[in-house]
């Protein structure tokens, strides 16, 4: 699930380019937000110095002007040699509009009213200070924010679970039957048809592992094929960045981000980068 975004524009939308295997993967089968329970979920696209569109991903508003997403969302890329400079973000439920007069790889400094290049909040990405642009499994600093140029106001902000959150819960319930719901604006499907509204869509999900090599107390690893028994739903390219979520004892929390795949075509097991840990709070606590 890395960058959700590559800097190839097809048509309406950016799609991710692969990282290890596969990056930011979106929400697949899932439902609409028609109920706006996620408000502070958003779609969030980042932009070169001379705001031309680069990729976008998904991500969540944890305060008044601090959006919660992936580090290969909002940091170098060494395939292109930079990182990005600006992002915008949305919080509509969709389908976002897009300006039918801007063209894929044009600047944004054009007069534009709609997606890719108006209508959402400004801010500054900002990575994991040890985010290289590669997936150094199984710690790959792969979280970063966006500060927003203005607070937005919400009806609710997304809440980061309390520190080594999922290590307590895998003790209390052990890791069979372990729920968790991913939100996200990425492809609803990519072979044969690409589909991609910029909608918020929601799913169910199912945790596979937190011990294995790949993992190692960083990321954790949950189903993202529907039509298996661990439907209904999962995540594709756009939905990197997109919060994890649990409802347990503390409420609603965001315990991880969505990172990697390590297959193609959005469909197996998918890793998230956790946030309840020292390593993502190192980057968190200056902002939050």
């Amino acid at each position: 699930m890395r960058k959700s975004v590559v800097l190839l524009l097809v048509s309406a939308f950016l799609v991710a380019t692969p990282l290890l295997s596969s990056t930011a993967s979106a929400v697949m089968f899932g439902t609409v937000d028609q109920e706006n329970n996620y408000p502070y979920v958003g779609l969030v696209l980042f932009y070169d110095e001379n705001l031309v569109p680069l990729w976008r991903c998904s991500g969540a508003l944890i305060s008044e002007r601090v959006f919660l997403t992936a580090g290969h969302c909002t940091g170098y890329d060494p395939e292109l040699g930079l990182a990005p400079a600006r992002a915008q973000v949305w919080f509509d439920v969709g389908p976002i509009p897009r300006d039918p007069s801007w063209q894929p790889g044009t600047s944004c400094l054009g007069e534009f009213t709609g997606y890719p290049c108006a209508g959402g909040y400004w801010g500054t990405p900002h990575a994991h200070p040890e985010w290289t642009g590669h997936l150094t499994i199984p710690n790959t600093h792969d979280v970063g924010v966006v500060v927003l140029d203005e607070p937005v106001s919400m009806p609710k902000y997304g809440k980061l679970a309390p520190m080594n959150y999922l290590d307590d819960l895998a003790v209390r319930r052990g890791l069979k039957n372990v729920k968790f719901t991913v939100v996200g604006y990425g492809l609803q499907m990519v072979r044969p048809h690409i589909l991609a509204e910029r909608t918020r869509y929601v799913a169910e999900v199912m945790l596979v592992d937190l011990r294995s090599a790949l993992n190692d107390g960083y990321n954790i690893q949950f189903t993202s094929n529907p039509g298996q028994g661990t439907g209904p739903g999962g995540v594709c390219f756009g939905d990197s960045g997109g919060p994890v979520i649990h409802k347990g004892p503390y409420g609603e929390v965001i315990f991880a981000v969505n990172s990697f795949v390590l297959n193609q075509n959005c469909m197996g097991t998918v890793f998230a980068f956790r946030v309840d840990t020292a390593e993502a709070w190192e980057l968190l606590e200056q902002y939050v």
